[in-house]
């Protein structure tokens, strides 16, 4: 009986080892690729391209870093990057016109859709005498001023937070 646990103790250590083994990445002539765990013997014609280690052979990290590096690392968080006053005006007089340029785009999408949405609208045709499918073909038109009307409010609350 112990003989047989003896036994099997051993083979679970060797397949343990054989398990931890590192794997490599080899090509062949042909430009196949193989992976091996026998890095001392590579197949042959093959190049090796890279190794890779076990990730549980690898230590866990122990979270015990310096006093300093956490001071360092807590006071970069803690102040943001600064950049030269000019430089950050320049930056906000940027932001601000590309505000407005986009405004004014948004504003006259908006009132071409507002024409479109108007002229069919007016239209009614013939295979229309269901309301719903003079209100089905309609609604895009809305939609489409409706999208328009809250990316213009969006422009404006985003050019009135601006310092």
């Amino acid at each position: 009986m112990q003989l047989r646990r003896l036994t099997l103790f051993i083979a679970f250590t060797l397949l343990h080892s054989v398990a931890l083994a590192e794997t490599c990445k080899y090509l062949d002539s042909e430009g196949r690729v193989i992976y091996s765990n026998t890095p001392a013997s590579p197949p042959k014609g093959a190049t090796k391209v890279k190794c890779f280690e076990d990730p549980t052979s690898k230590p866990a990290p122990t979270g015990t870093r310096s006093s300093e590096t956490k001071a360092a690392n807590a006071e970069s968080r803690a102040k943001p990057p600064r950049v030269s006053e000019d430089t950050q005006k320049t930056r906000d007089g940027d932001r601000h016109r590309i505000l407005e340029q986009e405004l004014a785009d948004e504003t006259k999408q908006l009132s071409q859709a507002k024409e479109e949405l108007a002229s069919q609208e007016a239209v009614r045709n013939g295979n229309e005498k269901n309301y719903q499918r003079y209100l089905d073909r309609v609604q895009p038109y809305r939609d489409a001023v409706a999208t328009h009307e809250r990316n213009i409010e969006a422009l404006k609350r985003e050019i009135a937070d601006l310092k």
